[in-house]
């Protein structure tokens, strides 16, 4: 099936206003005191060394080290090191892909997955073992099993490693971290389907603590690497948990991460543009904390920012065409739309549970049209009065492109800096590739 869009002179036909409507735009850029990890390798291998389990274990002993799919800055680098360190202790550690049903849910696509992220056997430096199989090892509060990565059974020991987050489907004690992980991730394609099921059931949170005490029971969980980031998406603080202590310790650390988390210096727009989104980017494409929507079953959706209409313009190289969360766009260019998987998109899209983030948004063919349109679409009584702002993507809200009214509003802030007033300029109807200043 071939769709044909509208092109771009029908679409701006559709109102009277032009590109020279619209306001002036100015870079601008919040700046913030950021905590650091200053020895990734140190620190990682200090971690590995607050779990007790592993001074027991013999000569030789097989760890299984978890590997996500989400694009984590300073993840590859703690994964090397905590692999050099059991290593060092005369284990055998081996890297297994975690990442539910992401990589088309074969064991193919999520070793791609990991090389596309950095993992690869010859950074690591050791094997990495991808497989599908798993098998169930007991049942949640709500009957349903709950399954375990077969990889990882058959190790001695287990070491969950992950970024702790604030979610983008729901609020709780436990979001994304080392739990998650251990449910979504070794329970691979049939595990994330299950949950993701189950949490439209009930709470997702409770889903997940649930599930998670059951695998900590019944499989060689030894304990993990918590990993959270600052908001320039670097390591603030990596710390290793053992298994018996992550029930408690990690809500605090969650506290903790939400500290870190960077959100837009704007909380009122009528229309964000994102250059990017995609699997390396969050879970579903674009956060839906930074554009304060959720669109997930049975969760209300954020009070704040409040955002009229998203525009994305591209997905990235790394999503191999795994589009989840186009959905959460009101825009999206047609370079994206060509760029879609649709295979791999909808077998995530159902291991997660939510049909809305799959659904296609209006497509535009360039970003003036984008723009002209938004005109008659966010309410606003003048082009001149539009609320706008640009950003890389949800992992970068400090660097942004925005509009007249926003800027005056944020050069009155002493955390943000605001260039000068220019007209929006466009080549062949799409916008400048880079205009943030990121230094």
């Amino acid at each position: 099936m071939n769709l044909e869009f509208p092109d771009a002179d029908v679409l701006r036909a559709t109102n009277e206003y032009g590109i020279e409507d619209l306001p002036r735009f100015a870079v601008a850029r919040r700046e913030r005191e950021l905590e650091a990890v200053d020895d990734i390798e140190a620190a990682a291998g200090a971690a590995v060394d607050d779990i007790d389990a592993f001074d027991s274990l013999p000569e030789g002993a097989e760890v299984a080290v978890t590997a996500g799919s989400r694009g984590i800055h300073d993840m590859p680098a703690t994964l090397s090191a905590a692999v050099a360190e059991l290593q060092d202790r005369g284990l055998e550690p081996f890297i297994i892909p975690a990442m539910g049903s992401h990589g088309g849910a074969t064991a193919e696509g999520q070793r791609e997955t990991l090389e596309a992220l950095g993992v690869t056997p010859e950074r690591m430096g050791c094997e990495i073992r991808s497989s599908m199989a798993v098998e169930a090892v007991g049942e949640d509060e709500l009957g349903r099993p709950v399954y375990a990565a077969k990889d990882a059974l058959a190790a001695d020991a287990v070491l969950l490693a992950n970024r702790v987050k604030v979610h983008t489907d729901f609020n709780g004690a436990v979001e994304s971290g080392l739990s998650k992980i251990a449910v979504i991730g070794l329970g691979k394609h049939r595990g994330a389907e299950s949950l993701h099921n189950a949490a439209i059931a009930t709470e997702f949170a409770d889903v997940i603590r649930d599930r998670a005490a059951i695998l900590f029971e019944e499989t060689p969980i030894v304990g993990g690497i918590a990993l959270l980031e600052n908001a320039a998406d670097r390591a603030a603080h990596i710390e290793g948990v053992p298994a018996a202590e992550i029930p408690e310790r990690e809500p605090e650390l969650l506290e903790q991460a939400r500290g870190y988390f960077p959100q837009l210096p704007v909380d009122d727009l009528d229309l964000l543009v994102v250059d990017e989104a995609g699997k390396d980017k969050s879970g579903t494409g674009m956060d839906t904390n930074v554009l304060g929507r959720y669109s997930f079953h049975g969760e209300d959706e954020p009070e704040s920012p409040s955002i009229t209409r998203v525009y994305v313009r591209s997905l990235t190289e790394p999503s191999h065409g795994n589009a989840l969360g186009v959905g959460l766009a009101d825009f999206v260019h047609r370079e994206y739309v060509a760029d879609i998987d649709f295979e791999d998109t909808y077998v995530n899209i159902v291991t997660s549970g939510e049909t809305d983030r799959a659904k296609l948004p209006f497509v535009v063919p360039d970003d003036a049209t984008a723009f002209i349109v938004a005109c008659s679409t966010t309410g606003i009584a003048a082009p001149e009065k539009l609320r706008a702002a640009r950003i890389p993507s949800t992992m970068e809200p400090d660097a942004l492109v925005v509009s007249e009214p926003i800027a005056r509003e944020l050069a009155d802030r002493e955390d943000v800096t605001v260039g000068p007033l220019e007209p929006l300029s466009f080549e062949d109807g799409e916008l400048p590739p880079d205009p943030y200043d990121r230094e």
